[in-house]
């Protein structure tokens, strides 16, 4: 039974049988209004702990104010001397409580929707939704521009696809003109295998029939440049007259210098390196020093050369790198070195021939005197008995 119905059974008022029935009709209106009445009673006592007046004097602005003021006091994780667990959480009631009432009651404030604009915030009415497809976030012009990047993106996309499409369209158009190409091309390498077999074969039976024998250019050299159908006749007279005149390109005759330099220089310190004892005098050193800075003006002249050479030669992987002075100083050192082996054995191989020769030599001689001693003793027999 509600509040009013035991404050009047309590004082004795209700007494009557009609009464009590007029009383259960109306007990919805009654049930209703002692719920006001207890809400009324709770939020008056939220507004005091939040320390607010009345509420036709307090905003949401100020409520939420309010709120963080005492959250700061009394929330247990704030540090302060006050906080307490137990009277923040009716503090959080009170609020909660409070902002029920005043969204159910009351209209939005504009102070609070200017502030939420100012802070960013993307809650908006429904309506804002009810353009641009309900795509994007932020106030209507930021949506707007959304909506047009959005709309360019599928626009691109669909022009991706579109070509896609194409290219896959033409691609399988060309693959099945290749595919017809493969087979013309397949058959006619067929027969012109069949044709060269062919004639493989009556050369060869020409061969063994010996239709070959005693042709009239047998055993002479072939006339170059005698003809060339797959060649303009005048370029190839002007080829042909250019050729037996000696003529040559001018990357040609440069890579020739090149070669023919870099071969005086590799003998040139070859020469000047096998001279020289090993190891080397004081003397023979400074010699040496002379003769690789020489070396060395030779080497930048040479590859002067080369670079222009890499300029006009026809075909990349005939050019040629520049000479180094360490490479070819350790080049003429091998060189040295392998000549004074040979020369060691060859000096050697002369050492023993000789002693060879010496050894036939007196073998020779002792057996024309093992000749000349057996004569004179049998002359000397033949004397005596005579």
């Amino acid at each position: 039974m509600s509040y009013i119905v035991q404050l009047l059974v309590s004082r004795g008022d209700v007494s009557h049988g009609p009464f009590l029935l007029i009383l259960s009709r109306w007990s919805p209106f009654f049930r209703k209004f002692s719920s006001d009445l207890q809400i009324s009673r709770r939020l008056k006592e939220s507004y005091r702990l939040l320390q607010l007046p009345e509420e036709e004097h307090s905003s949401p602005v100020r409520v939420k104010e309010a709120y963080l003021h005492l959250a700061k006091l009394y929330h247990p994780d704030s540090g302060a001397p006050t906080a307490d667990a137990v009277l923040f959480a009716r503090v959080e009631k009170a609020y909660r409580t409070v902002v029920a009432h005043q969204s159910k009651t009351s209209q939005p404030d504009p102070r609070e929707e200017v502030e939420d604009e100012e802070t960013g915030s993307t809650a908006f009415a429904h309506r804002h939704y009810l353009s641009y497809d309900g795509v994007g976030s932020g106030t209507p012009s930021q949506r707007e521009r959304q909506y047009r990047q959005i709309r360019v993106d599928r626009a691109a996309e669909k022009v991706l696809n579109y070509r896609q499409r194409e290219h896959e369209r033409a691609a399988a158009a060309e693959g099945a003109l290749v595919e017809r190409d493969m087979r013309q091309r397949s058959r006619k390498i067929k027969i012109t295998q069949a044709v060269e077999r062919l004639v493989e074969d009556l050369i060869q039976e020409s061969m063994a029939r010996g239709d070959f024998r005693d042709l009239s250019g047998a055993g002479k050299p072939l006339n170059k440049f005698e003809h060339n159908p797959y060649a303009d006749p005048m370029t190839h007279n002007l080829n042909r007259i250019l050729i037996d005149n000696g003529y040559q390109p001018p990357w040609v005759v440069t890579q020739r210098d090149i070669r023919d330099t870099a071969a005086q220089i590799r003998n040139k310190l070859l020469e000047g390196r096998v001279r020289h004892s090993d190891p080397m005098t004081p003397g023979e050193n400074n010699q040496w020093e002379q003769l690789c800075e020489s070396v060395e003006e030779e080497l930048t002249k040479l590859n002067k050369i080369v670079d222009n050479y890499n300029l006009v030669v026809p075909m990349l992987s005939m050019q040629m790198v520049h000479f180094s002075l360490s490479r070819e100083i350790d080049r003429a050192v091998k060189a040295a070195e392998q000549h004074r082996l040979d020369q060691q054995t060859e000096r050697k191989r002369e050492r023993q021939r000789r002693i060879e020769e010496k050894k036939r030599a007196n073998a020779v001689t002792e057996t024309e005197q093992t000749k000349q001693g057996l004569i004179s003793w049998l002359k000397n027999l033949l004397n005596l008995k005579l």
